[in-house]
Order: structure tokens, then sequence, then C-alpha cells
């Protein structure tokens, strides 16, 4: 259950595990409530999974769906619940609770990071689940913090990635560089992201911005849509950053422009484990972030990439000025990146732990 199906980090996670799961001894159903942010339902349908939407418009209606969602899970004869961010783990818990299924919740973010209803509604609510999973050891010692006394067992599963589809050499650079136009010889540097305070693109605009100061045939690609979308094309205008920096909207397959990436930069205020960094770093580019939430807990800094504070983001342009100039270091990073993922960070490791949490919860049932 997760509360949309659009191209969140968490959302799009979704498709992303069940290539991977076992679906012999798992039948997935996958439930969700916004019908206008459906972007990964025809990625899940395609691998043979069940997909609802119980129409809600706010997340007043969504609650009010929790006997719908109690009414599924009887028909379809569910055996465990595993729901994703605060609303749907609100909705799952009352549907465990009217047919004693049980529900396991994943927590994507850091509890000081949701508004203060949501927060309240999802900590108080917290001990009926039989089981907590954090996508960092950030987020884990969040919940702890402000749930001291939380009876269900909590640990972490670390967000993982394909690397196999995730991988250098896939798509040819030169694809997305011809399409907009960008020099062979121009160095890329990119981002994903839903247009989100938390990521900071007005900020990250202000960083390309300082970087063609001093490198200036760089160009700029972020990828990805959402309600600071006019803020940011103002801010692109203001800038007069119009012919180097490039909107390309929200993009199903977003492989190709990772491959025409020279530099992945993050500037995120706060983060709990971010799938398009873990993407990213495994498809071969060089990161450059701040280091919010879980990234830090990914990136060594000059080792696997380059980091800074949150409290010093400015500090990306001399990054991005340094690995534009030094091409060898940046390879170098960018090739300890996609081994740091492979190691730590790998989709099957995460698939493994999450079906052994399954198998536990649902033999623990019977």
């Amino acid at each position: 259950m997760i509360k949309s199906l659009g191209r969140g980090g968490a959302e799009m996670l979704l498709p992303e595990t069940l290539r991977l799961h076992d679906q012999a001894k798992f039948e997935f159903h996958y439930i969700y409530f916004l019908p206008w942010k459906d972007a990964m339902v025809d990625a899940i349908r395609s691998q043979g999974a069940r997909v609802t939407c119980l129409a809600a418009n706010n997340n007043v209606q969504l609650i009010a769906r929790a006997k719908a969602v109690a009414n599924y899970i009887r028909d379809h004869q569910i055996a465990l619940v595993h729901a994703h961010l605060p609303w749907a783990g609100i909705v799952a818990r009352l549907v465990g609770k009217m047919t004693g299924v049980p529900v396991i919740y994943t927590e994507h973010n850091k509890q000081e990071r949701y508004h203060f209803a949501t927060r309240w509604m999802n900590l108080a609510t917290m001990n009926w689940l039989r089981r907590v999973i954090a996508v960092s050891e950030d987020v884990e010692q969040s919940i702890l913090k402000h749930k001291p006394k939380l009876r269900p067992p909590v640990q972490t599963v670390l967000n993982g990635v394909n690397t196999e589809r995730f991988a250098p050499g896939l798509f040819e650079p030169s694809a997305i560089r011809s399409a907009l136009k960008i020099p062979d010889h121009a160095a890329v540097i990119g981002t994903i992201a839903v247009f989100r305070f938390q990521k900071r693109l007005d900020l990250w605009i202000d960083i390309a911005k300082r970087i063609l100061a001093q490198k200036p045939d760089t160009h700029f690609i972020i990828v990805g849509d959402g309600p600071l979308k006019e803020l940011l094309h103002i801010k692109q205008t203001e800038h007069g950053l119009e012919n180097n920096l490039h909107f390309v909207g929200v993009q199903v397959e977003v492989r190709p422009y990772l491959a025409s990436f020279d530099l992945y930069m993050m500037s995120s205020i706060f983060e709990g484990l971010p799938i398009a960094l873990l993407e990213a770093m495994a498809s071969g580019c060089a990161v450059i972030s701040t280091d919010a939430g879980g990234i830090k807990e990914v990136i060594r800094n000059e080792r696997d990439g380059l980091v800074c504070s949150v409290d010093d983001p400015f500090r990306l342009v001399d990054f991005a000025v340094e690995l534009i100039t030094n091409k060898e270091k940046r390879k170098t990073l960018a090739a300890n990146g996609r081994t740091r993922v492979m190691e730590s960070f790998s989709m099957v490791k995460m698939v493994k732990e999450l079906e052994e949490i399954y198998t536990l919860e649902t033999g623990a049932r019977a």
C-alpha cells in the first residue's frame, strides 16, 4: 500500500523490487489512492502483479478508504500488508485492526521532516504494527528518538538499486546530448527529482549559475516535475540560463539521461536514502552532493563522491569545477561509486532481506 504511484523515490522502488521478487512464492497486490499519480502502474502490471486504485482526493478521504481496503484484504485472502509512507501506513494500521492481518511499514524519511499532524498520527499508531523498516540508519534513529517506547521491532533495510539495469555503457551518451543540442565537448551536470522544497532545486539553479561563470560550456539537465515547476522556470529565466539549463520533464525511462551526465548533483536539505542517487552511482556518474540524511551513509567523501554540509551547499560549485577540470579524478570517483553500490546497496540484497521479513511474518501468522 502506498498513497500514490507517481515518480517519487519510494514509488519507483515498487516495480524495481518486483522484478527481483520470487513470484512463485509470493503473490503481490498493490493498492494506491491518488488516481492522477499513476506513472508506475504500467511498470508493475507488466510484471504480472495486480494494481488497484481506491480513489481519494485528500488525506481525510484516504482514511475513509480503510473499510474498502479491509474488504479487499478479505476478498483476496491477503496474508501480509506492507505499507509505505505515513498516510498509507496509517490506513494500513486501521486495516490491520479490522482484519487481523499483520502489517509492516517502511519509513522513508526522518520524522522531523513531516508536518506536525502527519508525524503525530504516524507515531501514535506505530505500535499497532508488526514490524517497522527504516531505509537508512539515520531514519531508524529518528524513529527511535521520537518513539522511544516503540513496541514492534525496527530494523534498517537499506534501499537498493538493480545494478544490472543501471550500469555504464547501456545507452549512448550522445543520444540525449544530440536531442538537447549539447555539444560533445561540453560537461553535463544533471539531477532527477520531484520538484519539492526538500530538493532545493532553486538553490541547485543558483549553484549552476556559479558553475557556469567558471565553466561557461557546461550544460545542466533536470529530470522531473512537481509543484515548484513554475518557480524554477522563473529562476531559469532570471539567471539567463535558457540555453544551458534543460528541463526535460518526467521520464519513465531515466537511464539514457544518466548516461549523458558527467556529474550527478544533489543540493537537498533532507533525504531518507534517495533511490535516484543510487541509480546515478550504479550508472557510472560521479556524484557531488550535500550530506543530507542517508546520503552520508552512502558516499564516503573523496572515495565514492564529494559531499559537503547541507549548510554549505555552495561548496558544490568548487566540487563541480574541480571534477570538470580533473577528468581522471572524476572517472575514479565514478568507478568507486558504482563499486560502492554493488557491494552495499544492491537491490538483490534489499529484496532478500524483505523476503526474509515476509516469510517470518506470514509464518508467524500461520
